[in-house]
């Protein structure tokens, strides 16, 4: 089982095209770790805006009577994907792994994959 540093470290060395990533809190918005911030992307302003994104997306399938549950979300950008994967599992309630990728570098479908099997070695 892998601690918060060793996946983040994992994410970024070995999903191809990853810039940055973070394990953070929607229910109070607060990255528990980041790893790859740099000065012109702060990952914890980041973490916290996309609580929100969460937030809302659970108020409308919850408007719209969806019982399914969210895997992942994706952000496309025009020079970067930004992916959300809620964690499942009893230890992960209320968190997500945020990943941002270099767009031009990253394979969408490896890094779904990838983000999953991380999830899946992660001890909070």
């Amino acid at each position: 089982m892998a601690n918060t540093e060793t996946a983040l470290k994992e994410a970024l060395a070995s999903i191809e095209g990853a810039t940055g990533a973070a394990l953070v809190d929607y229910t109070s918005g607060m990255a528990l770790g980041t790893m790859g911030s740099s000065k012109s992307f702060d990952l914890n302003v980041a973490a916290a805006g996309n609580t929100d994104v969460i937030r809302a997306k659970m108020r409308t399938m919850e408007h719209l009577g969806l019982k399914a549950e969210i895997e992942d979300i994706l952000i496309t950008l025009t020079d970067q994907y930004h992916l959300i994967r809620l964690l499942s599992g009893r230890s992960g309630n209320g968190l997500f792994l945020y990943l941002v990728l270099d767009a031009k570098r990253a394979n969408l479908a490896m890094a779904r994959h990838q983000l999953r099997r991380i999830e899946e070695t992660l001890e909070v």
